[in-house]
């Protein structure tokens, strides 16, 4: 039986379609997730949580699962000074999701603001965190940046191997 939670049901509500996907409960990385769902990496997105230098609420940064946030295009996109990333056990506290389950579909209408890498319009649907570990979620591109009210810029780079 699938996974039912906030999220499922958040997108049932609102008649969005998308597919879920259970995967094992331990936190996997992007590229094991890819492999078991049988999906190219660049379709795989994941949320990174982004910390501001002034106090206001973190951002969530979702970005292909083979790269990782640009700080430095970041903070341009958004004109803040600068932004950094925090140690996993404050991304939980800030989030109050588990690392590896950080969704920004979770955390509607909690204030985050959320940025996606421009090169989700290369796509027309993408996998997710579904808001928990071991759910993945695949929806329309559309539908996500509409639903999170996002900003999409380039954010990302490629992640340096070794």
């Amino acid at each position: 039986m699938l996974i039912v939670n906030n999220v499922t049901r958040l997108l049932d509500s609102r008649k969005i379609p998308y597919s879920a996907y259970e995967l094992p409960f331990e936190k996997l990385g992007a590229q094991e997730s890819a492999r078991i769902l049988g999906v190219e990496l660049a379709s795989l997105f994941k949320t990174i949580v982004v910390a501001r230098d002034k106090p206001k609420k973190p951002l969530l940064v979702v970005v292909p699962g083979d790269a990782i946030v640009d700080l430095k295009r970041l903070a341009a996109a958004l004109r803040e000074k600068k932004v950094h990333l925090p140690m996993e056990k404050e991304a939980e506290l800030m989030t109050g999701l588990q690392a590896g389950g950080i969704s920004p579909l979770a955390l509607l209408n909690k204030g985050f603001q959320v940025v996606i890498d421009s090169s989700v319009r290369k796509l027309d649907q993408i996998h997710i965190s579904g808001g928990q570990r071991g759910l993945n979620i695949k929806l329309a591109v559309k539908d996500l940046i509409q639903l999170t009210n996002a900003l999409v810029e380039s954010v990302a780079k490629p992640m340096v191997e070794g």
